[in-house]
């Protein structure tokens, strides 16, 4: 994908418990992005988003509220360009 933006992002918060993993996936796909999605031990979500620069930008701005239920109370990139997706997908927590 040339172009692309890959970003790796934790969010915190009341992400768990709320259908944040399954709302990630359908709004990544929704936006046409790849990666993936997890739940963390410590209580938090990790995501890798893959995809067109503004579709990335709109996905971490979404990020910010998620789900009804969600509580998001942070949202920090942890690396940029990491990997290569060609499709978007929920993973065991770690």
């Amino acid at each position: 994908m040339t172009g692309a933006r890959t970003v790796h992002i934790r969010i915190e918060g009341r992400v768990q418990g709320v259908g944040y993993r399954a709302w990630t996936q359908s709004a990544a796909l929704d936006l046409g992005l790849a990666g993936w999605v997890r739940n963390r031990r410590d209580g938090a979500v990790e995501a890798v988003i893959q995809g067109e620069p503004d579709k990335v930008a709109e996905m971490l701005r979404k990020c910010r509220t998620g789900p009804l239920g969600a509580s998001v109370t942070r949202v920090e990139i942890i690396g940029e360009g990491v990997g290569a997706f060609d499709r978007f997908e929920v993973r065991r927590t770690a």
